[in-house]
């Protein structure tokens, strides 16, 4: 479907559209089979470009600064971590067709992340807390701050305050609306006083991959930053639980108030989820775990 403005949204984003794009500006893989893949995120459309490349394209007009970024940062980050991320190959121009800058990039093996695919849970835990303890020593000196093109991962939690306390006070008849209230102002209180560092900023299961049940790639740098690391947690309790969120807790080794914002981005995202979509397909789109139901008590009994 075309907007007025002449903006493409997500559902017009094909494969036929992603072969004349190639055939205009990319001949030499013209000839490749382009086929949607497994699981599919909402600020791209990713589709598989042959046995050896991806195609991404941004979903909407505001996603579009994600691409210079990618291109910008991720050759610069790959060298410094342990686990494979996106390597950019080339980069789209916008066109009547498409009007928003594109990208191509290496193929990564693996599989979204699952309960089912990841069969050691505590081991898992430990591949990720390395990976992201890599990611925040990296010099972030020039790095982007928190802003818009990260939707604020990586800047002040108190950015989605007036969000969070309106879903709180509409979902009260279905959640511990006093104690979300405390976990909410908890995380409020506390704030990042050490230096910036570098941020993923949506730490989900659908953008880690996985082989043999290992974590093997990390991918979607959309929403990286640089910033207060909190907004990686929230997978603690998305996806982790017992054993398995003390083994990412540990090899962290992040400060308390640290951890009080991350359950206040896991909560935040949890309780609009839950507002938003009450058949339950975004969590499932997410990889998590858990519906945002199961999330928020989650979240509430970590904080007790």
């Amino acid at each position: 479907m075309e907007h007025e403005n002449g903006s493409l949204d997500k559902t017009a984003i094909t494969p036929a559209l992603v072969s004349r794009l190639l055939e205009r500006q990319f001949p030499q893989w013209a000839h490749l089979l382009v086929s949607r893949v497994e699981l599919d995120g909402w600020d791209n459309t990713t589709f598989r470009l042959g046995d050896e490349f991806s195609v991404r394209l941004p979903s909407a007009d505001g996603y579009v600064p994600q691409v210079d970024k990618e291109h910008r940062w991720l050759p610069v980050l790959a060298p410094q971590l342990p686990v494979r991320i996106p390597e950019p190959v080339a980069r789209g121009e916008p066109e009547p067709a498409f009007p928003r800058p594109w990208s191509v990039y290496r193929w990564l093996q693996g599989e979204p992340a699952t309960v089912e695919r990841v069969h050691d849970l505590e081991l898992f835990a430990h591949d990720l807390s390395v990976f992201l303890a890599a990611l925040y020593e990296i010099d972030a000196a020039s790095g982007p701050p928190a802003g818009q093109h990260s939707f604020f991962r990586g800047g002040p939690l108190a950015t989605y305050d007036a969000e969070t306390r309106a879903a709180i006070t509409a979902l009260a008849d279905r959640i511990d609306a006093s104690t979300a209230t405390q976990v909410w102002e908890a995380a409020l209180a506390t704030e990042w006083r050490q230096a910036p560092v570098w941020v993923h900023g949506d730490v989900v299961g659908s953008n880690l991959l996985v082989v043999d049940g290992r974590l093997s790639a990390v991918i979607d740098f959309g929403c990286s930053a640089v910033g207060d690391p909190a907004c990686d947690l929230a997978i603690a309790w998305t996806f982790l639980f017992a054993d398995s969120r003390e083994a990412f807790r540990d090899r962290l080794r992040l400060d308390h108030g640290t951890w009080a914002r991350g359950r206040g981005w896991a909560l935040w995202k949890a309780l609009i989820t839950l507002a938003n979509d009450g058949a339950g397909a975004a969590a499932e789109r997410f990889g998590w775990r858990i519906g945002a139901r199961q999330v928020i008590d989650e979240v509430l009994a970590d904080h007790g």
